[in-house]
């Protein structure tokens, strides 16, 4: 089954308070004597008020990865190895929107080195965005730290695979990373050519459960 684009708008952030807002401004086309209307529309804004209360604490609720993809640990994250192919030229992917994670990149060599993994996130996404895509976390140092995401041509290319193994066997995949360069602005390249092994059902000794 393909893995959805897009997260559900029923669960996207901002769909409470959008509605909400087009309420209010109904508000002034109703006159107070319009009677059943009204009480609909006061029925309705308050229930909007409830969704937007669930959906915030819905948001704010402990989980991991959370609901933008980040992970807090690898505490519970199931791992399964990507193991690059041999090979004497190796392709790299470069990371995308690094630019806006510089501080947590930073911090993920400073604790990791340069050379590290990284942790592929599926449905992982920007602070109200509703378009899915895969995270990337560094965890090579002390905690996963998130790098950006994989670009539209590898995410293309993996994003079924990726979801499936999330779905299906509630784990992730780990590749190897490189952060280059010896202060910011830093680029973080991915070692992507073991993932072809990466098939949900198969291979469960490259598991490693972390729980």
């Amino acid at each position: 089954m393909p893995a959805p684009r897009f997260v559900s708008p029923l669960r996207w952030e901002p769909l409470p308070y959008l509605v909400l807002v087009a309420l209010l401004l109904l508000t002034g086309l109703i006159r107070p004597d319009s009677g059943g209307w009204l009480v609909a529309l006061v029925v309705a804004i308050i229930l909007t008020l409830a969704w937007g209360v669930v959906a915030f604490v819905r948001e704010r609720r402990m989980r991991n990865p959370d609901p933008m993809g980040d992970l807090t640990s690898l505490d519970g994250i199931r791992v399964v190895d990507a193991t690059p192919v041999d090979a004497e030229v190796r392709s790299v992917v470069p990371v995308v929107d690094v630019h806006r994670h510089q501080p947590a990149i930073d911090l993920a060599r400073l604790h990791g080195g340069a050379a590290q993994s990284a942790l592929l996130v599926p449905r992982a996404r920007r602070w109200l965005s509703p378009k899915y895509r895969i995270g990337v976390q560094l965890v090579g140092g002390d905690r996963p730290r998130h790098a950006g995401f994989l670009g539209d041509a590898a995410d293309a290319r993996w994003r079924d695979v990726l979801d499936a193994l999330r779905v299906d066997r509630g784990a992730y995949a780990r590749v190897p990373a490189v952060i280059d360069g010896a202060a910011r602005p830093y680029r973080v390249d991915l070692d992507l050519s073991g993932l072809g092994a990466v098939i949900p059902g198969d291979g469960d000794a490259a598991a490693d459960d972390r729980s």
